[in-house]
This record gives structure tokens, C-alpha cells and sequence, in this order.
């Protein structure tokens, strides 16, 4: 096992924690998700792979915009989040054999994984989107998320070309002891489209095999864009 240093949920240095760990979701009564964790978690070197974990749960400091009406349903192609510097590919993905949303490989770790199976990104309701914080090696797509803040922006580019904006409303740390599934994945607002970007977080336990916490960032639709629109550059 490696003994560098990672950064734990406060950003201090913890030992030993794996980078493999990944935390995921099983799905009970339809789209009701519970959290979860791998547990074929392998030895690598050691990384900060949560990012800045201190800043999750930070009240929104300007005033977020209206939502805009849901869109018809299209499945996601491709997630833009300019802030984190994120394009990434979206591959749709079923239930595995326990019920759980089946992640993209470690080999894809720079894709993301939908519920293709729920809602799409853009309609009514809550679309649900998965992604590894890291591998054994480096870090995945979700590496920084739990940086973002509200009112930043989430691009899904959908079939046909149009991309729908989200802005972020909120972002949290959710420890795996009482996870409350509703308050994670259940609608922040009735009749609005929203999207919910979920990965690792908190520190690794080794008697466990797993990350001890979720990062759940939820943001809602409040725009639209054609094929053509570029992403701002990440700050």
C-alpha cells in the first residue's frame, strides 16, 4: 500500500488513502438511489483526488437565474464543465446485476456515465450523471468537482446538436452513514429539468475498501445554445 499523503474532506493531509476507491449507486424502486461502493479497489500511487473538498456546500454568493422550461427528451453526447476545464463523453448506461448504475471502465475514466434508463439531461425531472474522481494512477473526469460553486455553469451538448445550460444551485458532501437518498437525488423543485453530477468524496477507509462520503452536485436548466457554442474558458 502507498504511505504518501492525500488530502482528506478538509484538505489536510490523511495517510494512505487509495486512489481507486470509487463510489457509486444502487438504484431501488425506480429512480430512488442509495449510496454505495466498489470494493475491487487496487494499489497505486497516492493522489489528492477529491479536490477542494472544503469548498462544497458554499452558499451561493449571486443571484442564480430563472429556470427555463424543460426540453424535449434527447440523450446527452457530451458534458462541458468550463470552470474544471471538463469535455467529456457521455456514454449511456444500464443497471448491473445488483442494481447499480453501471460506471464507465477505468480505462474510460475521462468519459461520464448517464442513467439512460431516466430522465435525459434537459427534460422534467432528474437526470443522473456518474464519473470516477480518479484512478489508480491519475486523476478522472470528476477530479475537482466538488470545486464547483453555485452559480457555475454545466453544459450537456444532446443529440442533435442543441446544448442545454445548467447552472449549479448547490453541492454536497455526503457521508455514506444516514445517506438520505431523497435529499441526494429527489427534485430540488417540482417541474423543473435537473441534472445531478455524482462521484467519491471524503477520505479513503481501507478496512472498508471505499471512499467515505459522496459529492453530489445539483444544478437545474437555465438556458439553451446551439452546436456552434464554445465553452469559456476554465477560471
Amino acid at each position: 500500500m502507498p504511505d504518501e499523503p492525500a488530502q482528506d474532506a478538509s484538505g489536510s493531509a490523511a495517510p494512505g488513502r487509495l486512489v481507486t476507491g470509487t463510489a457509486w449507486l444502487v438504484l431501488f424502486l425506480g429512480l430512488w438511489l442509495w449510496g454505495r461502493e466498489a470494493t475491487d479497489a487496487r494499489e497505486g500511487v497516492s493522489l489528492p483526488a477529491t479536490g477542494d473538498m472544503a469548498a462544497a456546500g458554499r452558499p451561493p454568493d449571486v443571484p442564480l437565474p430563472p429556470a427555463h422550461a424543460p426540453l424535449a427528451a434527447a440523450a446527452p453526447s457530451r458534458l462541458d464543465i468550463p470552470q474544471l476545464d471538463v469535455q467529456a463523453p457521455v456514454l449511456a448506461r444500464a443497471l448491473d446485476d445488483r442494481g447499480a448504475i453501471e460506471p464507465p471502465s477505468f480505462a474510460q475514466a475521462d468519459s461520464v456515465g448517464w442513467y439512460g434508463a431516466g430522465v435525459a439531461p434537459g427534460a422534467a425531472g432528474t437526470a443522473l450523471m456518474v464519473g470516477h474522481v480518479d484512478t489508480e494512477t491519475r486523476p478522472a473526469v470528476f477530479y475537482q468537482l466538488s470545486t464547483l460553486e453555485p452559480g457555475e455553469t454545466i453544459r450537456v451538448v444532446r443529440a442533435g446538436g442543441e446544448v442545454a445550460e445548467f447552472t449549479v444551485d448547490d453541492v454536497e458532501v455526503l457521508t455514506r452513514d444516514g445517506f438520505d437518498a431523497q435529499q441526494a437525488y429527489g427534485p430540488r423543485t417540482t417541474g423543473r429539468a435537473e441534472l445531478r453530477l455524482i462521484t467519491c468524496g471524503g477520505t479513503f477507509d481501507h478496512a472498508k475498501g471505499a471512499y467515505t462520503a459522496n459529492v453530489v452536485v445539483s444544478a437545474y436548466l437555465t438556458g439553451t445554445a446551439g452546436a456552434s457554442h464554445t465553452p469559456k474558458a476554465p477560471v
